[in-house]
């Protein structure tokens, strides 16, 4: 049995963003709802993750093996897609085994999982890291950590006439700029390239500069023979990946309760709260219009929330 293309489209809806701040600034805010297009496949993880899958189809191979840690949104999305579209599966994980949410949705998916350790983890990089894994499992199809790469960007280039369409619905004519979280940079190398100049995308970096995101961005962009150019990126990993605090977690109850759009705290709300920063300091002008990609992720979230809701109670 070989992996077969699901005949799926999904469609995220555009919506409105609603928030005191940026109303008071003048700017618009309209929100790509990716989180909301599928229960278990949704946010930005299909996207990246289809291209290997034609990939996958034209070499015959019989499923997909990735690697990512025991929170990973990545691998949760290869599971049940997997799951749901009948191929196997096999992660690679970070650390030594444990139990969180996501392990035990990628057990009840079928996935067959591997801990490598930390140092075996590290040694994701090396050239011939893939060689042992691949001589284990030759009907499989590696994919990099995160769906990262030239192929993962190209499956997010369709994002950017996604949104598009959706302008008149909105009352717009056009939009000025992308904003959106960035973890491996992939999504956004893909609206840059949906975008070939026309508009300016902003990443928030929800890691430190030492996760090499920009690097990748480069890697990305001279395999696909384009120009380095059309994104800035920003620091919005308040000292480190995966770090929640008191603010962050306010942050991002209030902004729950006043949109009515729920967030995650590794990426969406580090990026809306980055993005508060500079509507305050007037980086936007009134009469900006923006398009915020809620990149999903919400499945982690539930590991995190018994500290969310400590955080924010103890800062009122």
């Amino acid at each position: 049995m070989r992996v077969d293309l699901p005949d799926w489209t999904p469609r995220a809806p555009l919506h409105p963003l609603k928030l005191d701040w940026l109303a008071r600034a003048g700017v618009d805010v309209a929100v790509l709802r990716l989180d909301v297009i599928d229960p278990l496949l949704s946010g930005n993880k299909w996207f990246k993750l289809k291209p290997y899958l034609q990939a996958a189809k034209a070499a015959g191979r019989a499923g997909l093996i990735s690697l990512g840690g025991n929170h990973s949104n990545h691998l949760h999305a290869v599971a049940a897609a997997g799951a749901r579209f009948g191929f196997a599966t096999v992660g690679l994980l970070r650390g030594e085994p444990c139990e969180t949410p996501t392990v035990r949705d990628l057990q009840a998916f079928g996935m067959q999982l591997h801990w490598l350790g930390y140092g075996g983890y590290r040694a994701r990089h090396r050239a011939d890291f893939w060689q042992p894994w691949l001589e284990r499992y030759p009907a499989l199809h590696p994919v990099p950590e995160g769906g990262g790469g030239l192929p993962g960007a190209q499956g997010c280039i369709e994002l950017v006439d996604m949104a598009r369409r959706q302008m008149a619905g909105l009352g717009w004519s056009d939009y000025h700029a992308w904003w959106l979280a960035a973890g491996t940079g992939t999504t956004l190398a893909g609206l840059v390239l949906g975008e070939a100049g026309q508009c300016p995308v902003y990443g928030a970096l929800a890691v430190p500069d030492d996760h090499g995101v920009a690097r990748r961005l480069t890697e990305t962009f001279a395999a696909a023979g384009v120009a380095d150019a059309g994104y800035h990126l920003l620091d919005a990993s308040r000292g480190g990946f995966a770090r929640v605090d008191a603010e962050l977690a306010t942050f991002m109850r209030d902004s729950e309760a006043g949109s009515g759009v729920h967030f995650e705290p590794l990426y969406t709300a580090k990026a809306l709260l980055a993005l508060r920063g500079q509507v305050d300091a007037g980086y936007f002008a009134a009469g900006t219009r923006l398009v915020f990609v809620h990149t999903g992720g919400m499945q982690g979230r539930r590991a995190l929330q018994a500290k969310l809701d400590r955080l924010s109670s103890s800062a009122g």
